[in-house]
């Protein structure tokens, strides 16, 4: 009775793996048209090619000014200390994550934004970031945070540079 009950549950096992990678609805491919797309252009690590500058995301131009916001720098200090803190020091330290201390030296502000708000796909596509998940091992999660938010962490990362 046993073999009977194995034999059966195996055989339903199989039915089922081989029902879940059937494609009832294949297309019909040659009747498709050749589209003339070009391929991407891609980096040397096979990334598709695009700003390292800007980063991946929608920021392609973030106003800051020659002179600190303090207000924004202090709401944007407290957001890090909600979201971000636990991973990232202030100090050039890595913790989990890399400290942020000359950050905004390194990076440019599209950058940073376009990484705060779409984080994963500026790890998939950045060569430099792809380099630090590489020395951190911990991919950053996002955080869900809003371009508002996003921009008073910036203005707080500059202050942390020393930004007057």
């Amino acid at each position: 009775m046993k073999k009977v009950i194995t034999i059966l549950m195996i055989s339903s096992l199989l039915a089922l793996v081989v029902a879940c990678n059937s494609n009832p609805t294949k297309e019909d491919f040659s009747t498709k048209e050749e589209t003339s797309e070009t391929p991407a252009v891609t980096t040397e690590n096979g990334n598709p090619s695009y700003d390292p500058k800007r980063g991946e995301g929608k920021f392609t131009k973030v106003d800051i000014g020659a002179t600190l916001d303090a207000t924004m720098a202090t709401s944007g200090e407290k957001i890090a200390g909600v979201k971000c803190t636990s991973c990232h020091k202030t100090t050039e330290e890595k913790l989990v994550g890399p400290g942020w201390k000359g950050v905004t030296t390194r990076r440019t502000p599209e950058w940073i934004m376009n990484f705060i708000t779409n984080t994963d796909a500026m790890i998939d596509k950045d060569p430099e970031a792809q380099a630090q998940l590489e020395i951190c091992l911990v991919r950053m999660p996002n955080q869900s945070l809003s371009d508002d938010d996003a921009r008073h962490l910036l203005e707080f990362m500059r202050k942390n540079d020393g930004v007057k």
